[in-house]
């Protein structure tokens, strides 16, 4: 068959892209070899989130007293919640083959990977080999759990987050080797629901990417939970005992060993760049990423890639946008699209981290603001202090905000606790829209909301408190 896009690769770059193209008017065709929707609908994002929830219900129950509700004995059914988040998943991978037939994108089943320029090359399930042409291929890939030489990911006593998703049965231990989102997650997950978990990160604080005060808020929070968490260590070794294991950490006053039924592997992951064909085509790669310019067209024309397997933020949505991206400006440059889109501003992306009490995050830290040469000014407004907050009996975390002192640019916003992911696109669209604190002070917001909060922490900033 020969169509203007293939995309390779069908999670949230790769879905999003070719549904994109084909309302463009593009003759469009994905390939994928697992299930459409990739690891973020399929073992990502959206099972997580089933998961977590299960965890969050777990933790109201025990904590029902607080809010005047008295329970019964209570216990947790491990598979029930399991076979829950795979349903959560199911049903959303099904979401996406309807998309995919409604703007008539061909969904072309097996292992694709580039034949030579203008062709994919795509092996089905039984063997099956045939070949495709397009205009224009999409490399949408993804990636996977990284390895580390001493910590080899064997499905049993070292796990990754796939495995993490579908254990056969509840670890009554476990060690979590980084604290990034994936390991903050985890730990949240199986600590709620009973497992003994110590947190292991090689930095000298948990979820090192966030701002410095976001760390110690959610290590004090998570050791008051009863999270073990060891910085400034990395384990160096791992053996089977008995039905578990046995880990040999490294840390600043000597070698301690702990022992756990399983070592959930968090440290991040690593770009699915083999066996695409890349070599063979000339294909510029760098530090196991494809370079890419600012339409994510690689050095060889009519080869695109975009997602986890290029620098920059791996992250579902960020994935979305620079599909979406990538194919306007195919369609623009083909006279079919009538705007030239805009590049992607990295540094305006929204993290969002979904253990308990939530992180949210955009644009700099305190830290990078200052090391970038800005005089600051930082506000920030504790949960403690808000209505909504106390009502809900959510009062753990805070918001700040960090301005440039000199022209009023909002240069970042830093929020953890309950529910605090869906708080931070204010900021997002704020900054896009280069809004000042001032006009942000001026737009109402309601109340009572963990939302307000934002305006509360600006109002600190800047010095009209009202309500601190």
């Amino acid at each position: 068959m020969a169509y203007d896009v293939i995309v390779i690769g069908s999670g949230p770059g790769g879905y999003v892209a070719a549904i994109r193209a084909s309302q463009l008017g593009l003759k469009t065709a994905v390939v994928e070899r697992e299930s459409l929707g990739g690891i973020c609908l399929n073992w990502g994002c959206i099972p997580t989130k089933a998961l977590l929830k299960s965890a969050q219900v777990a933790e109201y129950i025990q904590h029902s007293k607080d809010y005047g509700i008295t329970v019964g004995d209570s216990s947790v059914d491990f598979g029930a919640v399991i076979k829950r988040s795979r349903g959560a998943a199911d049903k959303m991978s099904k979401g996406v083959t309807f998309l995919l037939k409604k703007n008539k994108v061909d969904v072309i089943m097996g292992t694709g990977k580039l034949k030579s320029k203008g062709q994919v090359e795509v092996t089905d399930k039984d063997g099956k080999v045939a070949v495709h042409e397009a205009k224009h291929i999409l490399l949408a890939t993804g990636a996977r759990s990284r390895e580390l030489p001493n910590l080899k990911i064997d499905g049993k006593t070292v796990i990754g987050y796939r495995e993490a998703m579908n254990l056969p049965k509840q670890p009554k231990s476990m060690i979590v080797v980084g604290s990034g989102a994936i390991g903050v997650e985890f730990a949240y997950f199986y600590h709620s629901l009973g497992t003994k978990v110590t947190i292991v990160e090689f930095m000298p604080r948990i979820v090192p990417v966030e701002d410095e005060d976001i760390s110690k808020e959610l290590e004090k929070i998570y050791k008051k939970k009863g999270i073990e968490i060891m910085t400034n260590a990395s384990v160096e070794a791992v053996e089977k005992k008995g039905d578990g294991v046995k880990a040999k950490v490294k840390t600043a006053s000597g070698e301690v060993f702990l022992e756990a039924d399983v070592v959930l592997s968090a440290i991040g992951i690593t770009a699915n760049i083999e066996n695409l064909g890349l070599e063979a085509l000339g294909v510029k790669t760098d530090k196991g990423k494809v370079l890419v310019d600012a339409y994510y067209q690689t050095n060889v024309p009519g080869i695109y890639a975009f997602g986890d397997m290029v620098p920059g933020q791996a992250l579902a949505h960020v994935a979305s946008k620079e599909g979406i991206v990538c194919v306007e400006a195919i369609a623009y440059n083909e006279k079919k699209y009538a705007h030239k889109p805009t590049p992607i501003n990295y540094n305006n992306v929204p993290g969002c981290t979904f253990c308990a009490p939530e992180i949210a995050s955009v644009g700099y830290t305190e830290k990078q603001a200052k090391e970038a040469g800005y005089e600051v000014k930082v506000g920030k407004f504790p949960f403690t202090a808000s209505g909504k907050a106390v009502g809900a009996g959510a009062t753990e975390g805070f918001v700040k905000v960090i301005f440039d002192a000199k022209y009023g640019e909002w240069l970042g916003t830093h929020m953890i606790g309950a529910n605090v992911t869906e708080a931070i696109e204010q900021t997002v669209t704020a900054r896009t829209l280069e809004t000042t604190w001032q006009e942000v002070l001026n737009s109402i917001h309601p109340h009572p909301t963990m939302s307000e909060s934002v305006k509360d922490a600006i109002e600190v900033a800047y010095g009209e408190a009202i309500h601190l």
